[in-house]
């Protein structure tokens, strides 16, 4: 089977293909002096894409990432629909192969959009979710940062994490004694990864103030003469990763690290978290500087979940 890719997310998508044996496509994927997009399915690899279900690999990050996606679930659609008619080639008669688009999402832009602090405003992570869905058969989501983002979806979603992966990395380079939460909506993540490790977690206090600010507030921690490792679905611009790595030292912790999915590390983050803490670990779901951990086995998970409900999915139907 074929995973595919256009100009984002070209390294997860071979990593992808290496993990469950599948082979790599390069869709054509480039810009107009004036920038417009542009993106087309290779000569090379219609084949491949009509003949077996095929994958898409592609983040929604940044923005102009996002029409490329929804370009290329077009132009795929049109491959696997048999509309292959053109100006260059003429009339070309083909038939439908029917579904079996996956589109998997490394790192979902405007997951944190999830919800309408203000009248007026869209809940934009649903919105962008409603309309990718449909241009594919099954979405993979990596770490997902709230699930609403994909309320009311009408076709298999697997949310697969990379908590498994990341705590196989720190259990092994950093043997951690205490594993804490930004806040405790994001828990289970830290419970996922303290309980495969085999350590104590807890989580900060966290009150939001308005749909831009959020307080954090250190609770009183047993992390003296401890190495600490705070878990969280994404860094943005570190702030509360800093703060929580001062108030953890001062409360006695002999070292402090940030692990995390998705590495955005916006507004000088990184120099920013080198003066607070000892180690920062991400994935590379996007591409970045401290990307130590590879999400294609979390990805492959979502992709083989997704494959199986829609095998599922056929054989109700012929039953039916």
């Amino acid at each position: 089977m074929p995973v595919v890719s256009g100009s984002s997310a070209r390294v997860v998508a071979e990593g992808l293909a290496d993990e469950i044996g599948w082979q790599h496509h390069s869709l054509e994927a480039r810009r107009f002096p004036d920038s417009e997009g542009y993106v087309r399915v290779p000569a090379q690899s219609i084949e491949a894409i009509r003949s077996e279900a095929v994958v898409l690999v592609a983040t929604t990050f940044p923005d102009q990432v996002v029409l490329e996606t929804l370009f290329m679930l077009e132009a795929i659609n049109d491959v696997r629909r048999g509309e292959l008619s053109s100006l260059r080639d003429g009339l070309v008669e083909s038939s439908d192969v029917g579904p079996g688009i996956i589109l998997a999402i490394p790192y979902y832009g405007y997951s944190r959009q999830d919800k309408r602090f203000q009248p007026g405003e869209p809940v934009t992570a649903r919105f962008l979710a409603r309309v990718l869905s449909r241009g594919c058969d099954g979405l993979v989501l990596l770490d997902l940062h709230a699930q609403e983002a994909v309320t009311g979806i009408s076709i298999p979603v697997a949310l697969t994490s990379a908590m498994p992966e990341i705590a196989s990395h720190i259990r092994t380079t950093i043997e951690p004694d205490y594993i804490l939460s930004p806040d405790e909506g994001a828990i289970e993540r830290a419970r996922a990864v303290a309980e495969m490790i085999g350590v104590p977690f807890s989580h900060l206090e966290k009150r939001r103030i308005d749909a831009h600010t959020i307080e954090h507030t250190p609770k009183d921690l047993d992390v003296k003469g401890k190495v600490v490792v705070i878990v969280d679905d994404m860094i943005s611009t570190g702030g509360t990763i800093c703060k929580a790595s001062d108030a953890l030292r001062r409360q006695g912790a002999t070292a402090v690290h940030a692990a995390c999915t998705h590495g955005l590390f916006t507004g000088g983050a990184i120099p920013r978290l080198a003066s607070h803490v000892d180690g920062v670990h991400a994935t590379d779901s996007l591409p970045n500087p401290r990307a130590v951990v590879s999400c294609a086995p979390a990805l492959a998970r979502g992709v083989r979940q997704v494959l199986d409900e829609l095998a599922a999915h056929d054989q109700e139907s012929l039953v039916a």
